[in-house]
């Protein structure tokens, strides 16, 4: 499961970096679909992971704002503050679908496994947005494809943290 979060990052970078293409208007713009803009579907998917690793670590979530990270360097750079904890914690967690977490944003209670996966797919789905609107832009979408990125052979946060 390391390996995915691995990936979403790696795509997540690479859609940064893609994004210095578009000018703020564009990144600022409501589309349909998604949280409404790149930018905020960008806050949208660090804010979604940083909250329910939290809650599987049994921290209270910290409310981020998306004004205080309404750029592209505010958004780089808050995802790349929460990776270390993120990348420490997974890579000592016995993954487990016996114990059950429940958040302040749902009643349900789910299993640790249960949030891992939503984390990977949930960032995985709003990539997909974000192909679309590349398209919409004329722009070419940054690749989904797990095959040939060798995630596994390149260093990672997971490896820095074992």
């Amino acid at each position: 499961m390391i390996h995915f979060f691995e990936y979403n990052w790696q795509v997540r970078d690479e859609w940064f970096s893609w994004c210095y293409q578009l000018s703020r208007e564009e990144l600022l713009k409501k589309r349909t679909g998604g949280m409404s803009s790149i930018l905020q579907t960008f806050f949208h998917i660090i804010d979604v992971e940083y909250s329910w690793i939290r809650a599987i670590q049994g921290k209270q979530d910290i409310v981020l704002s998306f004004e205080e990270h309404d750029t592209l360097e505010k958004l780089q750079a808050l995802s790349s503050a929460h990776r270390p904890e993120i990348a420490d914690f997974l890579s000592h967690l016995n993954f487990s679908n016996k114990r059950y977490v429940t958040v302040p944003w749902d009643s349900t209670s789910y299993t640790e496994a249960d949030i891992l996966h939503h984390i990977i797919i949930h960032e995985i789905h709003h990539i997909g947005q974000l192909s679309i609107w590349a398209r919409e832009v004329n722009k070419q979408p940054i690749s989904s494809h797990y095959v040939g990125r060798n995630i596994k052979d390149i260093p990672s946060y997971f490896s820095k943290n074992n």
